[in-house]
């Protein structure tokens, strides 16, 4: 009478090609979220950067803070990116906004440098979206977005 079933070898083959496989889709899937949370970062820092200038031609100054974007009535932003404390959290990216009469500025900092982004960007009222390989906030001497 004759066993059936797979031998040792063979489930050590199967477990051997499963394992390169996700060797191989694994990086790139952590590559592509990390991409998307870049995406979304740079995106919400434009929301940030138009509600600001929407928030000036109605008011005297630009906001003080992303609560006073989050807060109106009606809101410029949703209440998520414009929480009640800053930083505020968002796909992976911390966002702050600092402003004045005549200025302000925004920064989508990593909230976890090289795991959510490596880049932090950086958005002032001339709308120009500015970004860095530090972790740091970023500034205006760095690279302007295409």
């Amino acid at each position: 009478m004759k066993n059936k079933g797979f031998t040792l070898v063979e489930i050590m083959i199967v477990v051997a090609i499963i394992a390169l496989l996700a060797a191989i889709a694994i990086p790139n899937l952590l590559r592509a979220r990390l991409n998307a949370n870049e995406s979304a970062g740079i995106s919400s820092l434009r929301t940030v950067s138009a509600a600001a200038i929407s928030f000036r031609t109605v008011n005297t100054a630009y906001p003080v803070a992303l609560t006073n974007l989050g807060a109106a009535t009606p809101a410029y932003i949703d209440t998520i990116l414009g929480c009640a404390v800053q930083p505020c959290g968002k796909q992976g990216y911390s966002f702050a906004l600092t402003g004045g009469t005549n200025t302000f500025t925004a920064t989508a900092r990593p909230q976890t440098f090289q795991t959510t982004g490596v880049r932090s960007f950086f958005v002032d009222e001339s709308g120009v979206i500015r970004w860095t390989n530090l972790d740091a906030a970023a500034t205006v001497a760095s690279t302007p977005l295409d």
